[in-house]
């Protein structure tokens, strides 16, 4: 008898303690919660991540690869209440940042987790560092908590695995590259010379476009793992140091060679705007020289109307006399002979 007690008075403490000290829970502001009951999670019937936006990123390939149910997420607040065959899984939704050469599996690579190693086009091997933002995708975390046994070590090797190959094929705009071959074609069409070609100097000018790319690839990570890539700051990159005075040393041929350049062009343009000027200055000089002849010939054509051909003749006359009394000598022409 006393073991019936017992048994009944330990069910009422075991029902007291799983569902009632531990059958509340809550979840704070920056968490999403999942429950599962006997290890199968609440889902929306019909509902997948292929119906969301964030699957418009992924290849038709990738689509069937990466489609989870849409599982029912409770949102802060609470208390909610929980049986004893249910369990809850909370994540947190805020936004985290990490070092791009952070390894979840081991702390010691990378420098410790300080820069990562790249090979660029012409395999240089060149040191980057920076930083990335991620968050828990609140629309995908059947992908978060299920569908990838560690997905911060997944979604850290898929970021590191893109930076890698855009390093490795990067190349610069064609706007702001051009081959040297072409310098004196510029030259002549009076373009900017900006002398590129090292993928190095091509990477460091434009860091913003390869981390726009990067943001770009990395769309599809929240309907790959769960997880969202906020953004990503590459902040440097620099080659070793045992060609770091090599590297200095050609780009500063390249920055003299560009110095010289501006100097000519502008020494150029200076003279052909004075050669305009100069063609100005000695086109209103003839039209100066030329305006009295034209008013000379209207003058001629009104007497020549109004006052016929003798009034032509007494006008010829008068100009003649005056041209008399400024000659010093006259020779005029007679029957053939000179006087």
């Amino acid at each position: 008898m006393s073991f019936i007690i017992g048994l009944i008075v330990g069910g009422i403490v075991w029902f007291f303690v799983r569902c009632v000290f531990t059958g509340f829970y809550t979840v704070e502001q920056n968490e999403r919660a999942v429950v599962t009951t006997l290890g199968r999670a609440q889902r929306v019937k019909g509902k997948t991540s292929l119906d969301l936006p964030i699957a418009e990123h992924l290849t038709d390939d990738h689509k069937s690869r990466y489609n989870f149910p849409l599982v029912r997420v409770k949102q802060p607040g609470g208390p909610y209440v929980k049986m004893p065959w249910q369990k809850v899984h909370k994540v947190s939704v805020a936004i985290e940042t990490a070092s791009i050469a952070y390894d979840p599996e081991d702390s010691t690579v990378n420098n410790g987790g300080t820069v990562l190693e790249a090979v660029t086009k012409d395999q240089l091997n060149i040191d980057v560092t920076g930083q990335l933002r991620y968050k828990v995708s609140e629309q995908n975390l059947y992908a978060y908590i299920f569908g990838v046994k560690h997905p911060v070590t997944h979604i850290m090797g898929y970021f590191v695995s893109i930076l890698r190959e855009r390093i490795a094929n990067f190349e610069a705009p064609k706007e702001s590259a051009l081959p040297l071959g072409d310098l004196e074609e510029a030259l002549i069409e009076g373009d900017s010379v900006p002398l590129e070609g090292i993928s190095i100097n091509d990477l460091r000018k434009n860091l913003n476009d390869l981390n726009t790319q990067m943001d770009s690839e990395c769309l599809s990570s929240a309907a790959r793992y769960g997880i969202e890539l906020d953004a990503s700051l590459i902040t440097g990159i620099d080659p070793p140091n045992e060609i770091e005075s090599a590297l200095a040393a050609i780009n500063t041929a390249h920055n003299e060679v560009s110095a010289d350049i501006s100097l000519a062009q502008a020494g150029a343009d200076q003279k052909i705007e004075q050669s305009k000027r100069a063609v100005e200055i000695q086109t209103m000089r003839v039209q100066a020289e030329v305006e009295p002849l034209l008013r000379v010939a209207d003058e001629l054509k009104e007497l020549k109307t109004n006052g016929g051909s003798k009034a032509l003749v007494a006008y010829l006359r008068n100009v003649k006399l005056q041209l008399y009394r400024r000659a010093g000598k006259i020779i005029e022409e007679k029957g053939g002979s000179n006087s």
